[in-house]
């Protein structure tokens, strides 16, 4: 069976383009807000979106972050309305999900049954920021997760040893930081990103998408004349935190992150 992320880079491949991926957290400001959010998201030309599966603890995460699972875990998401948002999402866009999610959520939930009942829902991959993958093959359990791609997370500071394993067993695409740091918009990409693109394609053909302080046109037009996708994740969720009460939220977030998109698509590659 295809997988919607591979049939998403194809399609990109074919028209010489960049994805977009778009970040957001699910449930964030509530939950009939988030769901039409993300269908406006889908609407406006996102690739890719990535649902933040939220948690009481992201120590990964930039304040941004940190402050829309919070409003998400208030309004009463949990694991199984995630995967009841994955499906009312799917009865309207065909757009590839990936999960970004910590290893708690999935492992309280039970690690294979998450994997079976987030594909089943409509979903295509998941990265699972805290679990090492190295780590997976120490432990039966974790082996089990058939159905949704396992997104790999490569940073400026991983070693080339590490990044030719990590690269190597990667599927649907990489994630490779611009920059360290926790997630958040308040400093820009590294200007060495197309170096490090490069370090990785030199052991897999996995598409590389790039993120981590994009938060402009200009920002994104660089990183994807670089990469084969941009990531922008806290620039949208602020815009959320911003307008989080206004009735027009969705059109709002789409009218933001349309030129981003258009500057993805047209990077002069």
């Amino acid at each position: 069976m295809s997988n919607r992320i591979d049939t998403t880079f194809q399609r990109l491949r074919d028209n010489n383009a960049a994805a977009f991926v778009a970040y957001v957290c699910a449930g964030d400001p509530n939950l009939d807000a988030s769901l039409e959010t993300v269908r406006a998201l889908a609407d406006a030309g996102a690739d890719i979106i990535e649902l933040g599966v939220p948690f009481s603890d992201p120590q990964a995460d930039g304040i941004v972050n940190q402050l829309a699972a919070e409003r998400a875990l208030n309004h009463g998401m949990s694991v199984p309305k995630l995967m009841q948002f994955i499906r009312d999402f799917r009865s309207t866009h065909d757009t590839a999900i990936v999960l970004f999610t910590y290893l708690n959520p999935v492992y309280a939930y039970g690690y294979e049954q998450f994997h079976i009942d987030a594909a089943a829902a409509g979903a295509d991959g998941i990265l699972l920021l805290d679990l090492p993958p190295d780590e997976i093959a120490c432990n039966k359990e974790l082996t089990r997760s058939e159905g949704l791609k396992h997104i790999t997370l490569i940073s400026p500071s991983t070693p080339p040893d590490r990044m030719q394993m990590l690269a190597k067993q990667s599927e649907g695409f990489i994630y490779a930081l611009s920059r360290m740091g926790v997630t958040g918009a308040q400093a820009a990409p590294s200007a060495s990103v197309g170096e490090l693109v490069a370090s990785i394609k030199k052991y897999t053909d996995t598409p590389i998408c790039v993120g981590f302080g994009i938060s402009t046109p200009e920002q994104a037009a660089d990183v994807a004349q670089a990469s084969d996708g941009v990531v922008v994740g806290s620039a949208i969720v602020h815009q959320i935190a911003e307008n989080a009460d206004a009735p027009d939220l969705p059109q709002t977030i789409s009218a933001f992150t349309t030129p981003l998109i258009n500057a993805t698509k047209n990077p002069q590659r």
